[in-house]
């Protein structure tokens, strides 16, 4: 299944591979070919990235998911005020080889929603975090407990898509958003929040658990 987000690129680069063929094949020219071939693998390589596989999640109820794919980068100790104090961040990096689609963590409701302009470093330095183009997501789940969800665009990502809005009621799996190419999720949790996953680790959106609260 293709993401709808990659409509806006796939769609023109099929038109110009189209154009580009009907042109060649009326005027032959070897520079062309290579420009039509170098379009298709551009093309292969956009219909990969923009893959939208299917997730399904048989855990239990209080399993907090992983909302993408990636690579578990940092845990780390943050101060929070908005979480109490103390919180926990846990990061993870998405390179262009990952699904781009992220997924809602838990049961619950969308508290608040804020992005915030900013530079694009790549979205493996952990300063990726604070200093990025962003959008944070602030969750209520059922139990009362909060937490954030972090999209972070990285140096080749500069296109954040989040469907979040204050209000929302949503459910484990929904889709969240989407990030064009290398790019960077992170989860903001109270500092009591019993991770199960570790640095290194590969996870996948809408899969793996990351954890619970307690």
């Amino acid at each position: 299944m293709i993401a709808p987000e990659g409509k806006i690129i796939l769609i023109p680069l099929l038109a110009i591979i189209i154009v580009g063929f009907v042109i060649n094949y009326l005027h032959p020219s070897g520079g062309l070919r290579y420009v039509n071939g170098a379009a298709v693998i551009l093309f292969l390589f956009s219909l990969y990235f923009f893959r939208d596989p299917q997730r399904t999640f048989g855990g239990k109820p209080e399993d907090f998911i992983s909302p993408g794919d990636g690579k578990i980068v940092n845990i780390e100790k943050i101060a929070d005020p908005e979480l109490g104090g103390e919180a926990l961040q846990i990061s993870i990096f998405l390179s262009v080889f990952n699904v781009h689609c992220q997924r809602v963590p838990l049961d619950g409701i969308v508290q608040g929603y804020t992005y915030t302009k900013g530079k694009f470093f790549g979205a493996y330095r952990h300063k990726a975090s604070l200093e990025n183009e962003q959008t944070q997501i602030i969750f209520q789940t059922e139990g009362k407990q909060l937490y954030k969800v972090k999209q972070i665009a990285g140096f080749i990502a500069r296109r954040i898509i989040c469907y979040m809005r204050p209000g929302m009621e949503v459910r484990r799996g929904d889709r969240l958003g989407f990030i064009r190419f290398g790019s960077r999720v992170d989860i903001i949790v109270p500092s009591s929040f019993q991770v199960e996953v570790s640095i290194g680790e590969h996870v996948r959106g809408g899969e793996t658990v990351i954890g619970k609260f307690l």
